[in-house]
């Protein structure tokens, strides 16, 4: 859970800030996002499969055009 620790002198915007980077770096907003509507295990399978396609296809273009 990310927090942060605000001195008095410390700028509200600042502060805010601070915490909204420390959100995005965790992952709590994405992790929101995904679990705001229920996705069956099947489609869960199926577009972690696809992304495995698509991070290898990315990998093959990258050492073809290297060698």
């Amino acid at each position: 859970m990310p927090g942060i620790i605000v001195s008095e002198n410390d700028n509200f915007d600042f502060a805010l800030r601070k915490f909204k980077k420390q959100c995005e770096k965790s992952g709590i907003l994405s992790e929101l996002k995904k679990r705001q509507h229920y996705e069956k295990p099947s489609i869960q399978k199926k577009k972690k499969e696809a992304a495995a396609r698509k991070r290898l296809m990315k990998k093959f273009r990258k050492t073809r055009w290297s060698e």
